[in-house]
């Protein structure tokens, strides 16, 4: 089938309705911030994309619940060939990548399949963070990021982290940086954040007793830092997640 005429035919519509494509280079960014384990950039992507989700793209079918849906199947393709690329092992990143795709293929509401998007970015992101640290070179790191997941009930500090690796402070935050590509401090809040989510979907503890489990100064504290981590309060993650967990 030559395509040649339907080609010309879009390309001149885009012309007339001034529709400007996403770049590759920002798409590439993109998906290299999942690659990196960026967590925080990609939370900042999708509030972003949240304001108009289909700005810069094209339209893959009419219906807009599957034109949404497409967009993210392709993302979910995009992102698992990324992660290869960066170390995940194939198997593991084709067979997460149809998981997240056969969620997109049941689900008939927009807001929720763009919610699955960001969930499905960060998951890849969480899981490419614990590739690069297998992959760090540095010894001192690898010792660095096994304290933290060793130490999570106490409220560890970055004076801390360099001072049990045996290496200046300074120094050590910026190999640390180099190695995993965010702070340590960065860091260690994320694997707590991300811990404290199993723990509010998986277990019956209280917002006091994860809190005090994960080395929180407070509840208070605790239920800050998640809101800002994961874009809501304890209470509401739960809510939302425990029951389909």
């Amino acid at each position: 089938m030559n395509t040649n005429r339907d080609l010309s035919y879009q390309l001149y519509l885009h012309k007339v309705e001034g529709f400007e494509r996403t770049s590759y280079s920002k798409e590439h960014e993109r998906y290299a911030d999942v690659r990196e384990g960026r967590t925080e950039q990609i939370k900042k992507n999708m509030a972003e994309v949240r304001k108009d989700f289909l700005k810069g793209k094209g339209i893959l079918s009419k219906d807009p619940i599957r034109n949404i849906r497409y967009h993210i199947i392709v993302a979910v393709a995009m992102v698992s060939r990324n992660c290869i690329d960066g170390g995940m092992p194939h198997d593991a990143a084709y067979t997460l990548a149809n998981i997240y795709i056969q969620r997109a293929d049941v689900c008939n509401d927009a807001e929720k399949l763009i919610d699955l998007l960001e969930e499905m970015q960060l998951d890849y992101a969480s899981r490419m963070r614990t590739i690069k640290k297998d992959m760090a070179i540095s010894i001192h790191i690898r010792r660095a990021i096994d304290y933290i997941y060793d130490n999570l009930d106490k409220k560890l500090t970055v004076n801390e982290l360099s001072e049990f690796v045996g290496l200046n402070v300074t120094y050590f935050s910026k190999l640390f940086m180099k190695e995993t590509g965010m702070s340590a401090k960065d860091f260690v809040h994320d694997v707590k954040i991300n811990t404290a989510k199993n723990m509010l979907t998986l277990s019956d503890y209280d917002y006091s007793e994860i809190a005090l489990a994960l080395g929180f100064s407070s509840q208070s504290a605790f239920i800050t830092l998640f809101k800002e981590k994961a874009g809501s309060t304890p209470k509401k993650y739960r809510d939302m997640y425990a029951k389909h967990e």
